[in-house]
């Protein structure tokens, strides 16, 4: 649930939510998609230009979803709303691979990261 003082961000152009800036003290925070703070504490204007700089295009990037005594995955974010975060293995661009879901709750855990150098990059079933 989103907590009552927090503000919605949306852009401009299309009305599309980037996030939310919330209070700390006398400065704001922006806070992204998946629930995390953007920024330390800033000014309200930086606070909309860190949401805006960042837009939703991370949100289409590779990520890693770290498992217990497993190596990590390779997803991809289907859907973030307050209530959950949807991910799905990466596919790859394939039509026919096989792919998994894996509903997370929101804010999203910190298991679910941007992927990084060194991540696996094969396909699972290859």
């Amino acid at each position: 649930m989103i907590p009552a003082d927090w503000t919605p961000h949306r852009r401009p152009e299309d009305r599309e939510l980037l996030g939310w800036i919330r209070p700390d003290g006398e400065l704001w925070v922006a806070v992204s998609l998946l629930g995390h703070d953007a920024s330390e504490p800033i000014e309200w204007l930086d606070a909309e230009q860190v949401l805006e700089s960042t837009g939703l295009s991370w949100l289409a990037g590779i990520w890693m979803l770290e498992r217990e005594g497993d190596a990590p995955l390779r997803v991809k974010i289907v859907e973030v709303t307050p209530e959950r975060v949807v991910v799905k293995t990466d596919d790859f661009g394939a039509i026919d691979a096989p792919v998994e879901q894996y509903a997370l709750a929101w804010p999203s855990p910190r298991r679910l990261r941007p992927a990084r150098p060194g991540d696996p990059v094969a396909a699972p079933w290859g």
